[in-house]
């Protein structure tokens, strides 16, 4: 009898422990997520300043010297992918990776490098507003 209460007791507090655990989890990948943008953003930041004004037109070929290999997304929604998707404006949809800005005529975006995705993380913020 009291070898079941003990099973019960454990049973409980595993019940609370792992959706806990998982939410730590999930936090700390979305924390990965906005260190590896910053790094990104930095990368970026070096590259402008060494081309004297012109940003990288895609972040894969005469980009790899600042920052290779590209981090990749770590938070769950974002696929854990490090793929870029090249677009003119801030990301519209779910999607996975990295979205950069390369369109000439926004000059407020051009440059930049969201997450792609509008999905929102454990706070309940959109991907795209890291």
């Amino acid at each position: 009898m009291e070898l079941m209460i003990v099973l019960v007791i454990i049973g409980l507090l595993a019940a609370i422990a792992l959706p806990r655990f998982s939410q730590i989890l999930e936090r700390s990948r979305e924390g990965a997520t906005k260190g590896n943008l910053s790094s990104l953003r930095a990368a970026i930041c070096i590259y402008y300043s060494e081309k004297e004004g012109n940003f990288p037109s895609d972040l894969t070929t005469s980009f790899t010297s600042y920052l290779y290999p590209i981090p990749a997304t770590r938070a769950s929604p974002l696929g854990n992918a490090s793929n870029i998707s090249l677009a003119s404006t801030l990301p519209n949809t779910p999607g996975t990776g990295w979205c950069y800005i390369t369109d000439p005529a926004s000059t407020v975006y051009r440059g930049n490098i969201y997450a792609n995705s509008t999905a929102t993380d454990s706070r309940g913020s959109s991907f795209t507003t890291y």
